[in-house]
């Protein structure tokens, strides 16, 4: 199914891709943003004529460096690091920081991007931004990524700060690299603050921070479902990935009641229908997190279905949880889970879906929540751990849980708000509506700037 743009976002596209040529993904978080925001802003001529739409989609600073280290035979390598400090309008810039090869300006934009209405729609006081490098992690030694990351937070360093510009992790930057990168900027800082987040619970970190984004992807699309009379016990689930945000999912997918049949990595996924039980997740999250092993590995152990280079999205199930990369489900692979019975969908990963898709699950009127409202958890128990080292006290995991709860609650409310059309909720348009409009009111108040 073909994606159309409406004329008027159309013509505000045109100039966008004029200024960013080369940046598709960066273009594609912007026009699913647009296409619910500019007809909003035709009915709010405060918005519009202080041109906030257009203010927002300019990064503040785009940061760029070179990063130099050397591996453990001695050879020197180089690669570039990011920082795009999008909008502080809210508060310090938040967002994390990601190590792929995948990672270049357009990326880090996106997440950017994102992060702005992401982070807004937590009602914590936080800003957008995002980084990264064009590192791979994978097959590298500790050394060695210890070396790479102390010589990218040697860059970094001036640029952030616990009020200003405050990092985490993302995809390749897990508890590892944010102690080596925390290390190195309390090295070069000579002060204990708060300036990144992610830490381990035993240095400043926050307990359930590794859970945070599949614990409250879970808890928002419960939200969705409850709304309409339903809940999640009982359901069967599809997830894709198996990094944190998946594995933790799934365990509380596990605790509400639904069964979870799917798991996938970048070389395929696994069908088991017989569900991924505690004794398997545990399994599986040694695997990923200690022995950096294969999806495979998994169906060869408890002889489950092992599908090659492929994604989960033909397996009929009742709810999908797309938690791995951006645009891993397709218009095709979107129209697949329709036609096999979906009844909702929870974004756990960052833009998982294309714009094709997207038009699919809306057309459908499935329960579809963007990962700028469902996977927000993550950010926001990042939020939560800023106030603990502000205020230097640890709360229980008990209790952060509850406030993660709490704050998903709240992110459902301002979708249901911006986005209800009769007995239907359009989440994208409800999310991008109450993201933009928190954002645009604080920078109405300070002026033009």
């Amino acid at each position: 199914m073909k994606h159309k743009a409406s004329a008027t976002v159309e013509r505000f596209m045109e100039g966008l891709r004029a200024r960013n040529p080369g940046q598709p993904t960066f273009l594609q978080a912007v026009q699913e943003v647009a296409e619910s925001v500019i007809p909003f802003l035709e009915a709010e001529p405060r918005y519009k004529d202080a041109a906030l739409l257009e203010r927002i989609t300019e990064p503040d600073r785009c940061i760029l460096f070179r990063i130099t280290w050397e591996d453990d035979a001695g050879k020197v390598h180089t690669n570039r690091g990011y920082r795009v400090q999008f909008s502080n309008a809210l508060g310090p810039y938040k967002g994390g920081l990601r190590f792929h090869p995948s990672v270049d300006l357009g990326v880090i934009k996106f997440l950017g991007f994102e992060q702005i209405l992401k982070n807004a729609l937590t009602t914590l006081p936080l800003g957008g931004g995002k980084g990264g490098a064009d590192f791979d992690p994978k097959g590298k030694s500790d050394r060695e990524v210890m070396r790479f990351s102390q010589a990218f937070m040697t860059e970094l360093e001036r640029y952030i700060g616990e009020d200003t510009d405050v990092p985490a992790g993302d995809i390749g930057v897990g508890a590892r690299e944010i102690g080596y990168l925390f290390g190195q900027y309390k090295r070069l800082e000579g002060r204990y603050v708060g300036a990144i987040t992610g830490k381990g619970a035993g240095w400043g970190g926050s307990l359930i921070r590794p859970e945070a984004t599949g614990y409250g992807c879970v808890y928002f699309v419960n939200e969705m479902l409850r709304r309409n009379g339903e809940g999640l016990e009982g359901k069967t689930c599809s997830v894709s990935g198996s990094g944190n945000v998946a594995l933790y999912t799934a365990e509380k997918l596990r605790h509400m009641g639904a069964k979870v049949v799917t798991l996938s990595d970048s070389s395929g996924f696994v069908y088991d229908p017989n569900g991924v039980d505690a004794h398997k997740l545990a399994w599986a999250k040694d695997l990923k997190f200690n022995r950096r092993g294969r999806i495979k590995e998994y169906a060869d152990e408890f002889g489950a279905e092992y599908h090659a280079g492929e994604r989960p999205w033909k397996v009929p199930v009742d709810v999908a949880f797309p938690s791995a990369t951006q645009n891993e489900v397709s218009g095709e692979d979107a129209a697949a889970l329709v036609k096999n019975g979906v009844i909702a969908v929870g974004e756990g990963a960052n833009m998982p879906t294309t714009l094709d898709g997207i038009d699919v699950f809306q057309r459908a009127q499935i329960l579809y929540a963007p990962g700028k409202a469902s996977n927000a958890g993550g950010v926001a128990v990042s939020g939560l751990e800023q106030t603990q080292n502000s205020m230097r006290i640890t709360w229980s995991a008990e209790e952060v849980d509850r406030r993660l709860s709490d704050i998903m609650v709240r992110v459902h409310e301002q979708c249901v708000q911006f986005g209800v059309e009769g007995e239907h909720v359009d989440y994208v348009k409800g999310a991008n509506i109450a993201g933009f409009v928190r954002v645009a009111d604080a920078m109405l108040a300070y002026g033009v700037m």
